[in-house]
């Protein structure tokens, strides 16, 4: 067969084509669509005719099946050998030796805790390291009233709230909250810690912006960390550095979808002891439409002239504040937190809070020693004047006396944290497992000579990546707790002792890096 036989053939195939092809429903409106298309740009019909090959070829190609095994087979023997080589990752890290020393050095009380309390070695000690800042724990009043309350409604709840646990007591409670701080409405939990870790993620989501100062305790962290919202620090109790972040973000957000915002802080820091400025936190919340979630944790039942925190402290509005968060287990010798605020705030967390909804209910004992402490409180303010009438004679005792350290606390706080002087450290050039250690020593010596302090103690920042802020280092600290509890002459006794302690430790050679004279 020649060259003309062939284009003769090749010609009446596509003849043949073209009339079977118009033939097709359509074809006509394609036909005319590939002929203007061409005569207006044909290198748009050359890249859609590639596409068409491309798309044709995938079609036809083979495909491969995904159930295939297509790892390495090994034998009986092999896996054997691999698996007895395995070490599995430990679940904890080893512990330090100056956590293992701290551990084996943990008291023990014997019997109730009160400003004197008996160890299990049988010696008594003049105890400073409990939260009972009033002695409540030994009150006639509040014991006859919750031993009353355990004959009636027994041990505990037996079921979470809101569901078939809530009892009158709890009702009462939340009342008498919320009329003590001068809020709409209050709810109540039954783990301390949990109540803030549990309130930021009830609020606050992914895609939210939570504003936080670095200082904030381990549980208001791991809350941050809990609601996956976007995190933004500011320097600690530093509020023109809150208001340039605020700005910042403001400036970011201008144009886009509105989102919410938070500001989380404390009011007495747990880390640090000093007092926020909530009058300015205010100004500047409504300058730049954020909302406030306060952790009153350290600051409810201590500020302010009956004990209502830094709201009554500072002369501001409680109702200012969209979420007041406090503790319940503390000065009040009872159990469980509380957050308090707008009704519509509180009634969304009786269905979305994980640590009410999930958690049994507070024992109803608990609750009503809560109420008894709160109606103390307000009808006896002398009792936190006694107390503060001992801190100034503790402080007087350490801070301006003590060549080695320093009071951070505001000096209304029951908590005094003391932490070694910059100088100190600076001059000595000690670490912050140095510090740590010797901190360690101060307590020791403080309890060989009858008085019961005890470190500074807070969980590592999160390396999450959403809190992570790689700039903020709790620094090693004394923790001493004042009680009303004690007499004035107890109180001076033990500024002494813990003075002598802390002076014998930083003396002593082996404590003294550089060999430099003692202070």
């Amino acid at each position: 067969m020649d060259l003309h036989e062939v284009q003769s053939h090749l010609h009446e195939w596509l003849q043949e084509a073209a009339v079977a092809f118009q033939k097709v429903p359509g074809s006509a409106v394609l036909i005319r669509y590939v002929r203007s298309s061409y005569q207006n740009d044909p290198v748009r019909s050359a890249i859609e005719l590639v596409l068409f090959i491309f798309f044709i070829r995938y079609l036809l190609s083979p495909s491969y099946s995904t159930s295939k095994q297509n790892y390495v087979k090994f034998t009986e023997a092999e896996i054997d050998e691999l698996v007895e080589e395995w070490t599995p990752e430990p679940l904890v890290a080893a512990p330090t030796a100056q956590a293992e020393a701290d551990l084996e050095k943990v008291p023990v009380i014997v019997g109730p805790t009160g400003p004197k309390s008996r160890l299990a070695n049988g010696k008594t000690v003049t105890n400073l390291a409990s939260y009972n800042f009033y002695n409540f724990n030994a009150n006639e009043q509040i014991k006859e009233k919750a031993i009353q309350t355990l004959r009636v409604y027994g041990v505990g709840p037996c079921g979470p709230p809101n569901f078939y646990a809530t009892q009158d007591v709890h009702m009462k409670l939340e009342a008498d909250i919320a009329s003590y701080l001068g809020t709409e409405g209050c709810i109540i939990y039954a783990h301390a810690f949990s109540t803030i870790t549990s309130v930021i993620p009830t609020f606050c989501k992914r895609g939210d912006i939570i504003v936080a100062d670095r200082g904030v305790n381990y549980s208001i962290r791991r809350g941050i960390e809990v609601s996956r919202s976007t995190i933004k620090w500011y320097n600690h109790n530093d509020l023109e550095d809150l208001e340039r972040v605020m700005r910042k973000i403001v400036q970011e957000q201008a144009g886009k979808k509105l989102t919410r915002r938070f500001i989380v802080t404390e009011g007495l820091f747990e880390m640090t002891g000093d007092m926020n400025d909530l009058p300015k936190l205010l100004e500047l919340k409504e300058k730049y439409k954020f909302r406030i979630i306060l952790d009153e944790s350290s600051s409810f039942g201590v500020l302010g002239r009956t004990g209502r925190g830094l709201t009554e402290a500072q002369n501001v509005d409680p109702t200012q504040v969209d979420m007041i968060v406090g503790s319940l287990a503390g000065p009040l010798c009872a159990g469980g937190g509380f957050c308090a605020g707008s009704r519509a705030m509180v009634e969304h967390q009786r269905i979305t809070s994980t640590a009410y909804t999930f958690s049994a209910a507070l024992p109803a004992m608990l609750a009503v020693t809560a109420s008894e402490s709160l109606n103390l409180l307000q009808s006896n303010p002398e009792i936190l004047q006694q107390c503060r009438e001992n801190i100034r004679l503790m402080r007087a005792q350490l801070d301006p006396r003590s060549d080695w350290v320093t009071c951070t606390s505001a000096p209304e706080n029951p908590v005094m944290i003391l932490v070694l002087k910059p100088e100190v450290v600076k001059a000595r050039r000690l670490s912050i497992e140095d510090q740590e250690r010797l901190l360690q020593e101060c307590v020791d010596e403080a309890l060989a000579n009858g008085v019961l302090i005890t470190k500074l103690k807070c969980a590592p920042v999160s390396n999450h990546t959403s809190i992570k802020d790689g700039v903020w280092t709790v620094t090693p600290a004394l923790k001493v707790c004042v009680s009303s509890g004690l007499s004035k002459k107890d109180v001076e006794k033990a500024g002494v002792t813990i003075r002598h302690a802390v002076t014998k430790v930083m003396t002593r050679k082996t404590n003294n890096k550089l060999n430099l004279p003692a202070a």
